[in-house]
Order: structure tokens, then C-alpha cells, then sequence
């Protein structure tokens, strides 16, 4: 645990704030977006959230809805954190924050990560994970409280228009086949079977393994809200089965066969048979995950390249986005399998 004050952080007004003794944090690696500390008092261990520093998209780094979902799903089969304060006073640390218990276990974030796992284990990992997506997509919303949480009708539609508009924000150079892409999706949307909570960013180092190989909890709630669940399979899809091939992807890297990790097509049929839902249309939520990841890593690299972004990595991901565009776009024409 570093001595000295992270990027993002002060921690003699979080003390303050807090009520508790010195403070110390270090800048978790990791998120791509949100920034996540670890904080701790001596006796206490905390995560701490805060939006990136500088430029921000609108809607895209909310810590109240962050907050609202993780802790309405507690008591829930859905694993979260314990969600101990929601700050929306700038004050503090210039932009607002929430303060959760720190959960013991591992993030898979790279190949050396998982080595260890063995095929047996990777294997019941990858089915937890679908299985937890599958129990998250099972939650009735009035249930927990989030029956406002979103406007599902109209869903799909909105996303496309959505990230088309935080692509324009984020635009600082020409990308071949983004509108195309764009007026495809928009004219190819698939009719939505249900309307559930939605993660918006299902993956597996998005979540925390216990060492039983389960799931001790699912992180990174940012972009979650109501909508179609396909959305969040189609993004693991993405992760899973192509993202980490793209150029400068630095996610996905600890899922690949070589490791004992299942095809993707497994995981889709169980969660198929778990939720009885037809998953033929995955194509389209295939190629707009795809879009989306073009999108976020655009977004990244727009913050990068104004100096205003914390953390490794980020110098490589303004190359995955032309190849995603391009594969989005054969996906959607069918020269490419989903």
C-alpha cells in the first residue's frame, strides 16, 4: 500500500469525510474507466470508485447508479460487494465517489494469471460465470427496487444512438466504416425477448474468483441499467472469443483455449437452456459489442492522448478500434461466422 496520494484521491479530506484515522490507498490496476483504489485505515479495507479524471462522456460514469445496483442486488444469487457510501459531493475528491468492502479472491486479467487454473478448473470457472450472467438475467427488477432503473422499450434502438453519440465525442481522427457500421445496426435491430437488469460490461475480469472457483463477486456496475440481456451475452461473446486477438486489447487476455477455458458456444448453450432464450439473433448483439468496445477504446484513447488518463496500458488501445470496426462490420454482412 503506497504512502503517497494516488491521482484522484485526497485523502486528507476523505479522512475527514470518513471519520476515521490516516489513510492509505494505492490505484488498483485494472478498469479502464471508472478509477478504483484500495483504501484502508489500519483496520478497515475498503474499494474505493470515482470517475476518470478529465474528460468525461455524459452518462458514462455515474457512481450514484453504480451504487444503486450493486446494492440492490445484495441478498440477491447475484455475488456483489457490500456497498458501505455513496459521496456526491464534489468537495471531497473534485467528482463523487462510493465506498464498498474490499473481496478476497482473484482477478483473471491475464494469460500468466490463469495458468495455474488447469483445464478442470478453468472449465468450472467459465460455467460459474455464465451461470452467474444467467441468475443476474433472472432477477426481477420491481423486486429489488429497480423497476425506474431503466426504460427497457426501446433498449436496442437507444444503444446504437447512444454510442454512435459518445462515438462523435470522443472523435480526434477518421475511422474507416464507423458510420456504416452505425446506419447497419440501426437498421438491423433484433426484437428484445425480455427486458432485465443488464450489466453492460459481463466479463471475467470483471469479477472477483473465490478460490473454490466460484464467483465471490461481479464488479464494474457503470454502464448497468434495464434492457436486453442478448446485450450482455453478446459482449461476453466478444471478450471471449475475439477480443483478445485485437491489437492492443488489454482485456480478455487470461480466456483461451490453450488454458482449458470452453468455447464460447458452450457457455451460449448452457446459458440458453438456463434461461430459455433464443439465441439465434447473436450475431447482431455480436457485431453491436463489438461496436461498443470500438467505441469505449476509442474514448479511452481520446483521454489518453490529452494526458488526462491514470494507469498502464492505455497507449495501445487506439489500434484495436479500426480491425473491431471492421470485424463488427463483416459480422453483420456474414463474411464472418459469430
Amino acid at each position: 500500500m503506497s504512502t503517497q496520494t494516488p491521482p484522484g484521491l485526497d485523502l486528507d479530506r476523505l479522512r475527514e469525510r470518513l471519520g476515521t484515522g490516516p489513510l492509505t490507498a494505492e490505484l488498483i490496476s485494472g478498469g479502464k474507466s471508472n478509477l478504483t483504489y484500495r483504501l484502508t485505515d489500519g483496520k478497515h479495507r475498503w474499494v474505493l470508485r470515482r470517475p476518470p479524471l478529465g474528460h468525461v462522456l455524459a452518462t458514462a460514469h455515474d457512481m450514484g447508479r453504480e451504487h444503486r445496483v450493486i446494492a440492490a442486488l445484495a441478498g440477491t444469487a447475484v455475488p456483489v460487494p457490500r456497498v458501505h457510501l455513496l459521496c456526491a459531493d464534489d468537495e471531497v475528491l473534485g467528482a463523487p465517489f462510493y465506498l464498498m468492502d474490499e473481496v478476497a479472491g482473484t482477478v483473471y486479467r491475464t494469460a500468466e494469471d490463469a495458468a495455474g487454473l488447469g483445464p478442470e478448473r478453468a472449465r468450472a470457472l467459465s460455467f460459474r460465470l455464465i451461470d452467474v450472467l444467467a441468475e443476474l438475467h433472472a432477477v426481477d427488477p420491481a423486486d429489488v427496487g429497480l423497476a425506474d432503473f431503466g426504460r427497457p422499450e426501446g433498449y436496442l434502438e437507444r444503444q446504437v444512438s447512444r454510442w454512435h453519440r459518445q462515438a462523435e465525442g470522443s472523435r480526434s481522427r477518421e475511422i474507416p466504416g464507423l458510420d456504416e457500421l452505425q446506419q447497419r445496426l440501426s437498421e438491423g435491430v433484433p426484437a428484445s425477448q425480455r427486458a432485465t437488469i443488464v450489466h453492460g460490461d459481463y466479463r471475467l475480469d470483471n469479477t472477483i474468483a473465490a478460490d473454490d472457483d466460484s464467483i465471490a463477486a461481479v464488479l464494474d456496475w457503470e454502464m448497468a441499467t434495464l434492457g436486453d440481456p442478448l446485450a450482455d451475452l453478446g459482449l461476453m461473446k466478444v471478450y471471449w472469443d475475439i477480443a483478445g486477438r485485437m491489437p492492443g486489447n488489454p482485456v480478455a487476455g487470461a480466456v483461451s483455449p490453450e488454458l482449458g477455458f470452453p468455447a464460447m458456444a458452450e457457455l451460449v448453450d448452457r446459458y440458453a437452456a438456463t434461461t430459455g432464450l433464443d439465441v439465434t439473433p447473436l450475431p447482431w448483439y455480436t457485431a453491436f459489442a463489438q461496436y461498443k468496445l470500438a467505441v469505449i477504446a476509442e474514448g479511452i484513447h481520446y483521454r489518453f492522448i490529452q494526458g488526462k488518463t491514470v494507469g498502464e496500458g492505455f497507449s495501445h488501445l487506439g489500434a484495436m478500434v479500426p480491425p473491431l470496426v471492421a470485424l463488427a462490420l463483416d459480422t453483420l454482412t456474414g463474411k464472418v461466422a459469430d
